[in-house]
């Protein structure tokens, strides 16, 4: 299954034995709460999932969103109706990378037919199909998550991947303020991991949320020094946004893939002995 969907291809999949079971991930970091915007329309038949309780653990050691017990993932998916041998689509109502955190853990959890709505609830609205305020009660899935099916970096690893030593690139999916440190709204300390890079996520996607084509994302990534032999992991605030950039290089046509910082910076910045870099350059 391709990692994106358009509404077109999903509109005609809706009624009939194909229908993917459709997952509503809307979450902000400033709010409102996902569940609340879910329940004033969703697209027919999905269901809601909570980005803090069921798609991330407590916050803690492990960052702000570290991953969630496989247990509590797994009865979440299985509430929305996941099964083992059907497909999935999942959106959100921004730039996706809500979204690809669910697309990301899917796969993570050895699901791979999924899928994320290429422009979202937006792109959905636009293209005048419809939507509902019923709150569907879905068969409960079959799933197994089976965690390891996607790569993770600890710090040690996203470290040494950032090193000019090291062959391969860490990206750094945060917007550039962040990165350089000059803004930090969230977390104790600004700056980034010494050698990654800068490739923030607004860029992979048009002003009308859709995804830049797989030639076009190539062509940012190889200007960003990923290269198709080399290694490549991401990171961003507290590992949610970062899944975007993994889909971003799959769509990308990125022959591995791509490892996940998971902790993030959230996590690499409480260390005060972990080195802080600052500025626009690695």
């Amino acid at each position: 299954m391709r990692p994106l969907i358009t509404t077109t291809e999903l509109a005609g999949l809706l009624g009939t034995p194909e229908q993917p079971t459709l997952l509503d991930i809307r979450w902000r970091l400033g709010g409102p709460p996902g569940h609340q915007v879910y329940k004033l329309g969703h697209l027919p038949g999905a269901v809601f999932l909570d980005m803090d309780t069921e798609l991330a653990g407590p916050p803690g050691n492990g960052g702000r969103h570290p991953l969630p017990e496989p247990t509590i993932l797994q009865r979440a998916l299985r509430r929305a109706g996941v099964r083992a041998d059907h497909p999935v689509v999942v959106y959100d109502d921004a730039d996706g990378s809500a979204a690809a955190r669910a697309w990301w853990l899917l796969r993570w959890a050895g699901h791979s037919a999924v899928a994320l709505l290429d422009g979202g609830y937006a792109a959905w609205r636009g293209a005048g199909h419809a939507v509902t305020t019923v709150e569907p009660e879905p068969t409960p899935g079959d799933i197994q998550v089976r965690p390891g099916a996607m790569p993770v970096l600890d710090a040690e690893q996203a470290a040494e991947l950032a090193t000019a030593e090291h062959p391969g690139v860490l990206l750094d999916a945060r917007a550039a303020q962040r990165y350089a440190g000059h803004q930090e709204p969230i977390d104790p300390r600004a700056g980034h991991i010494p050698g990654a890079r800068n490739a923030p996520i607004s860029e992979q996607v048009d002003a009308a949320g859709h995804w830049l084509s797989p030639a076009e994302l190539a062509e940012r990534f190889a200007t960003l020094g990923v290269r198709a032999t080399e290694p490549v992991g991401a990171y961003c605030g507290s590992g949610i946004t970062a899944a975007s950039l993994v889909l971003a290089l799959e769509v990308a046509g990125h022959p591995e893939p791509v490892a996940l910082y998971s902790g993030s910076w959230s996590h690499w910045c409480t260390d005060p002995n972990r080195p802080v870099a600052t500025g626009e350059t690695p």
